[in-house]
């Protein structure tokens, strides 16, 4: 399924709204878990009662206060909100890990007709390699609440990453995980050079004052 979305942008609903584009980003974001694609409105008055459902859903199996460990799921929103105005004030109360498309990208309609979304709302749930799962798991999560996750898991077959030993990790999920270290390091080194850089302007600024 990450195929899917490669060669696109899916942002993630936090403050920054940071932006998953790069090959290493999407793999690590969604690899080996179960997706849920939540087609929705935030005019629609059925998606309007179910929303607070699946907010409380995706928020008991990945926050801290509920799990010492996030579950292996992840949710893209797509959007069926007339305008993106309407889409950013709903996403406003949703949870900061929910990813979504950009709200004028064309893969937003190819998403809706490759599922047959006609009546809103609906969560698609599909395995890591994209096979369907359930075509709308509404009423099953409302019925069920976080007790499907794990059927879904079992029919996903994922690999549980917390009890790999050391060995089973291949160099991209190794990278993966070295991948944030990295970059703070080129973070803390360019603030270094930025830092000398001032500060050698303001020796050659002294020096010229002597001179004059």
């Amino acid at each position: 399924m990450v195929s899917l979305f490669m060669d696109k942008t899916l942002i993630v609903n936090n403050k920054d709204n940071d932006e998953l584009e790069l090959e290493r980003e999407l793999i690590r974001a969604l690899e080996n878990k179960v997706m849920l694609l939540y087609f929705g409105s935030a005019e629609c008055p059925r998606c309007q009662e179910f929303v607070p459902i699946l907010k409380e859903f995706f928020v008991r199996l990945t926050d801290e206060f509920y799990v010492e460990r996030a579950s292996q799921v992840v949710l893209i929103y797509v959007s069926l909100d007339e305008t993106e105005e309407q889409q950013d004030e709903f996403l406003k109360d949703m949870p900061k890990r929910w990813l979504f498309l950009p709200f004028l990208d064309e893969l937003k309609k190819e998403l809706e007709l490759k599922f047959l979304v006609t009546d809103p709302p609906v969560v698609v749930v599909l395995k890591p390699n994209g096979e369907v799962i359930a075509a709308n798991a509404v009423e099953e999560i409302k019925e069920l609440g976080t007790a499907c996750f794990q059927n879904w898991q079992e029919v996903a077959e994922l690999v549980d990453r917390n009890f790999l030993m050391p060995e089973d990790f291949d160099d991209l999920n190794w990278r993966s995980v070295t991948d944030p270290i990295r970059r703070l390091k080129y973070k803390m080194k360019k603030r270094k050079r930025k830092k000398r850089s001032n500060q050698e302007e303001e020796e050659v600024d002294e020096d010229e004052e002597e001179s004059s």
